[in-house]
């Protein structure tokens, strides 16, 4: 199987077999997904789509690199999980030594499965290879909840999702259902698309301090949120006016109480659980901004 045949995703795979061949291989991914969805195997594919001596950008499943990472022996691939309940900082260290020594072929590739069980100080010590990547080191995070990675890594990322599992013909049986966070592949583009949304958060919050009424705010919303991962990246702006409004950063904290505030927080938290529980995004935003305005 190559990354090309995950059938629900075509989108997806022809936008990054297309940067890999135009030579743009990003050094870190987040893959994430539910306990049902193929993580792993389009962490594979990936991989091939990056190795594949025969077809880049999609992987052959005939050349050596790819016939290795299907059996589990490529020399340069190191694949990290959770021992017992969390992926620990000894972990990440070992795999730092690993990626630092030269590769056998062009580059090192890395699978931390678990990713989202990684400690603090593990996520602390994966960030700086993150900051400072060793050269052509690509690195894959799998998670069930980004929400339990930090900002900074998550910010040096580009982000997947895979919504299902789809069953698939193909040699190893692997599928996957996958739909991009964000519109883009490129880490430009997911900076531009947070931007926008920080920017439709504030006219939310004003909207809402203001009391307009609900119909006004849906226009808003409905003018800047168009996906999931836009859903995403506005709670993660309005969370972050309120934790400004919180900690005295933003000078509008006179117009609310300290109450009302961590209620906010608070009912943001509960619509991320939501968006991650699969709900639909649009009533989940509409929801919070109801309750958040008391309309």
């Amino acid at each position: 199987m190559s990354l090309g045949k995950y059938q629900s995703n075509k989108r997806l795979a022809e936008k990054i077999g297309e940067s890999i061949r135009n030579g743009r291989v990003f050094h870190a991914h987040i893959i994430e997904g539910d306990s049902f969805s193929d993580k792993e195997g389009f962490a594979r594919e990936l991989c091939k789509a990056i190795m594949c001596l025969e077809k880049p950008g999609e992987g052959c499943d005939r050349c050596v690199n790819c016939r290795k990472i299907d059996h589990d022996n490529y020399e340069d691939l190191h694949v990290v999980e959770s021992d017992g309940l969390s992926v620990k900082d000894e972990q990440i260290s070992k795999l730092q030594d690993e990626l630092k020594k030269k590769p056998i072929g062009e580059r090192n590739l890395a699978i931390i499965k678990d990713a989202d069980t990684m400690t603090a100080r593990a996520q602390n010590r994966l960030l700086k290879t993150l900051e400072e990547p060793f050269t052509g080191t690509v690195i894959i995070l799998l998670s069930e909840n980004r929400e339990n990675l930090l900002d900074t890594i998550k910010s040096r990322c580009v982000i997947y999702f895979l919504e299902e599992v789809s069953r698939l013909t193909g040699s190893n049986g692997r599928g996957g259902s996958t739909d991009p966070i964000g519109t883009g592949d490129s880490l430009n583009e997911r900076i531009r698309d947070s931007a926008r949304l920080a920017q439709t958060a504030e006219e939310i919050f004003e909207a809402v301090s203001e009391e307009k009424s609900f119909w006004e705010i849906k226009q808003t919303l409905s003018a800047g949120m168009k996906s999931r991962e836009d859903a995403f990246m506005l709670l993660d702006g309005l969370e972050r006016i309120y934790e400004g409004l919180l900690v005295g950063r933003d000078e509008r904290r006179k117009l609310k109480r300290r109450e009302e505030i961590i209620r906010s927080i608070e009912l943001i938290e509960e619509a991320r659980r939501d968006l991650i529980a699969k709900v639909n995004y649009q009533y989940a935003v509409k929801n919070l901004i109801l309750k958040i305005g008391g309309l």
